[in-house]
């Protein structure tokens, strides 16, 4: 047993850190595979004519990553949050296969069902781990890290499986492409990642609740309706994923529909995760100075402006692009920052129940992105169906204006309980917990 002492921090747990934001990197690149390729695919090798019919792997991915975020919040108290980061890796190994096989649209629905298992565990681990690792003071920053280098490889793949897919099949690209991905990431999960639990321990030590967890019924009360602050960014994070279902499924089928190439679509899917995530690094730390409403605000109301000007754009690449750049910033905005106002609002012992809550119902916002996009593109056009979407974040921008109170939750506590320095926490576990103070300058002085 290593008697190395357990502390907070970005800097103390920088090489883990590090390891977690490779790994989100991973995670991102699986779906960044599809942004350019998935939808194409069932036009050209399946010979689909409906949107909804083509968007129904977004419904499917959506259902099983909402329900899975939802389960994995609450074993994650049980069985540790690097067991579940490995079982969602190998979950991901028959999605390549499953493609790659694949007789009718039917599996690649199916696929992606198992796709959504993967990214519900994955994504959910490496940002509660990463949330457990820094503690309150960096916890924007940390954030807008993970997120932007899990768009970050949303964004690389997307834009490579586009220009893959303009020389060669996109569905080989996308098969020979996501089955190394999900290989290398188990190895390194596997070998690499270590557990969290006592960094958990070690932050609850400073907050006057008890060390006990909430059950499941009483996180997703609170998380949905029972307390405002908690209910508002819910609410954005499903809108906010039912915009970029719409980014993911419909733009791609709009675009070439107006005479883009693959090569185009690809450079659109690739600009606007990018730039979400390069913008979250920023966004995050900016959150932990200046509070999270503003940013969540002004960035559902930037992306509702970029996607009317799509709206209006007749698929014009150059528009497009801008579209895609200006609903990127304002994504950006409000990833990282709805994730923290979560975590300030609740104790850490109820941090990964909470969050899955959130994550869940953020998630359902891409099965409702795509049964929304799907049958108003059907039944109205791209531009009306990119129109209504718009509206739709506008209104969620405004019900986080009016419902959701700046400062609300317990970081603040948090924050004054560590400023005397950090706290250190033996490695025996959580049953053995012993903590000391270091003296200031010797933790985390990232200010």
């Amino acid at each position: 047993m290593s008697s190395r002492p357990t502390v907070l921090g970005l800097r103390e747990n920088l090489a883990q850190f590090s390891l977690l934001v490779g790994i989100t990197a991973f995670v991102g690149a699986m779906v960044g595979l599809e942004r350019s390729t998935l939808p194409l695919i069932g036009r050209q090798d399946f010979g689909l004519t409906s949107n909804a019919a083509v968007l129904s792997f977004l419904v499917a991915f959506g259902l099983s990553k909402a329900f899975t975020n939802l389960g994995a919040g609450a074993l994650a108290q049980r069985l540790g949050r690097r067991r579940l980061l490995i079982a969602g890796w190998i979950i991901a190994l028959p999605v390549p296969v499953l493609v790659g096989v694949a007789p009718s649209w039917a599996w690649v629905v199916v696929a992606n069902a198992l796709l959504g298992i993967n990214q519900g565990l994955t994504w959910s681990m490496t940002v509660v781990m990463k949330i457990d690792l820094v503690g309150p003071r960096r916890r924007g920053l940390a954030l807008g890290l993970n997120e932007a280098a899990g768009y970050g490889g949303v964004a690389i793949a997307a834009a490579a499986s586009g220009w893959a897919a303009s020389a060669l099949a996109p569905r080989h690209v996308l098969v020979v492409a996501s089955a190394i991905i999900a290989a290398a990431a188990l190895v390194l999960s596997v070998l690499f990642v270590r557990d969290t639990a006592d960094h958990v321990a070690l932050e609850q030590a400073s907050h006057d609740q008890d060390g006990v967890a909430p059950r499941l019924p009483a996180a997703f009360a609170d998380a949905t309706w029972r307390r405002r602050g908690l209910r508002s960014c819910s609410q954005a994070g499903l809108v906010n994923n039912l915009n970029d279902a719409l980014a993911w499924g419909l733009v791609p089928l709009f675009l070439a529909a107006h005479g883009a190439s693959v090569a185009q679509v690809g450079a659109v899917a690739g600009i606007y995760p990018a730039i979400w995530g390069a913008g979250q690094i920023f966004a995050g730390h900016w959150s932990d100075r200046v509070g999270r409403k503003p940013l969540i605000v002004a960035g559902m109301l930037l992306q509702a402006a970029a996607l009317t000007l799509l709206a209006v754009s007749d698929g014009r690449f150059a528009i497009a692009v801008l579209a895609a750049a200006l609903l990127g910033a304002g994504t950006a905005l409000v990833y990282p920052t709805l994730i923290a106002a979560i975590s300030d609002a609740v104790p850490p012992i109820a941090r990964a129940p909470t969050v899955g809550v959130y994550r869940f119902w953020r998630d359902m916002g891409y099965a409702a992105g795509g049964l929304i996009a799907g049958t108003m593109a059907d039944a109205l056009g791209f531009g009306g169906a990119i129109a209504v979407v718009a509206g739709l974040t506008a209104a969620s921008g405004l019900w986080v204006a009016f419902d959701l109170r700046a400062g609300e939750g317990h970081t603040d506590q948090a924050r004054r309980a560590l400023r005397a320095g950090p706290m250190l926490v033996d490695a025996g576990g959580p049953s053995q917990t012993m903590l000391q103070r270091v003296p200031a300058g010797e933790g985390d002085d990232l200010d």
